[in-house]
């Protein structure tokens, strides 16, 4: 599981630094919080939980963190497209960001819970 977060994450960081050169092409700022959240939530975020999976390959055995996984990739792309389109003015999106807001949040203490109960001191 940890190679393919590391993966995904890396879709992520194409994906917010492509966001990033066109607000500065367009001298656009407008989409800054979706650049941030894809670039945190994607990109670090992923990698960094990809990076302990693989070190702790025991942590990404767990129902924890396939849930985590599930939570987490579903609920991102659909919290970006939201808030994207949330900027541009449509405000009937404000539940669906909000929703999937919520279940980011539950993926993130899926993932701390796993840690929390699962990691082990090494021998």
């Amino acid at each position: 599981m940890g190679n393919r977060l590391i993966k995904i994450a890396a879709l992520y960081f194409v994906i917010g630094v492509g966001l990033g050169l066109y607000m500065s092409m367009a001298h656009s700022y407008d989409f800054v919080g979706v650049h941030a959240h894809v670039n945190l939530l994607g990109w670090l975020s992923l990698a960094v939980i990809g990076a302990i999976y693989s070190i702790y390959p025991e942590l990404s055995t767990s129902k924890l963190a396939k849930t985590h996984f599930w939570l987490h990739n579903i609920a991102l792309p659909i919290m970006m497209i939201g808030l994207f389109f949330l900027i541009l003015g449509q405000e009937a999106l404000v539940p669906v960001v909000a929703a999937s807001g919520t279940v980011m949040v539950l993926a993130i203490l899926l993932f701390a819970f796993n840690v929390w109960m699962n990691l082990k001191p090494k021998a």
